[in-house]
């Protein structure tokens, strides 16, 4: 397995070696080993696993959790294509308001982490796109909150031969911007305290 990180601070794409033959094929999207070597701890407690699957077309997030409590993500995609993105949304980040996105699909078979307090997004490119999620928190509704993926100042890559399809939630959801005037927006140094005491 081969490890990059992406442009937001603390998050990283993990890339396994996949074993095809005349049956299929075999991979394994988590490797503790390299995910420790390359965050210099293991993976947090994982509290739930997750699991959405999505037509062609659907846009996911940008989604966050209040912080704390904050959630960490570790997400891949086991059918289907979809365009994974990360959003630094938390203030005083050295990163905030980037973005990277890593395609995630049946070649290669990516995971990303993604570190408490960032944004969530995906596109759907594909029918019945699954997208399988470790975090580390419960899901509970009212710590969760959305950004619009559609924000002109965000850019987020979304394909020009792509009709988004939102959530009633999502299609209201407010932007970067005004989220962080309204004060909605985690902080980089709270982001760090909780991860610190997810390992502690």
């Amino acid at each position: 397995m081969s490890a990059r990180a992406l442009r937001v601070d603390g998050a990283f794409e993990f890339t396994p070696r996949v074993f095809p033959d005349d049956r299929g094929s075999f991979m394994a999207p988590f490797q503790e080993p390299v995910f420790e070597r390359t965050l210099g701890h293991p993976l947090f407690p994982v509290a739930q696993a997750n699991l959405s699957t999505s037509r062609r077309g659907v846009v996911r997030g940008v989604h966050y959790t209040v912080t704390p409590p904050g959630t960490a993500k570790y997400v891949h995609c086991p059918s289907g294509r979809a365009i994974d993105i990360v959003v630094d949304i938390r203030v005083g980040s050295p990163t905030f308001g980037q973005w990277d996105s890593v395609l995630l699909d049946q070649r290669e078979h990516r995971a990303v982490y993604l570190p408490v307090g960032v944004g969530h997004a995906f596109v759907s490119l594909e029918d019945g796109t699954a997208m399988s999620y470790l975090i580390s928190t419960p899901y509970t509704a009212e710590h969760e909150l959305a950004l619009s993926a559609l924000d002109p100042a965000l850019g987020l890559p979304v394909p020009d031969d792509i009709v988004p399809l939102l959530s009633p939630r999502d299609e209201v959801a407010p932007t970067l911007a005004t989220a962080e005037a309204r004060g909605m927006l985690p902080t980089y140094a709270e982001c760090r305290r909780v991860e610190e005491e997810m390992w502690s």
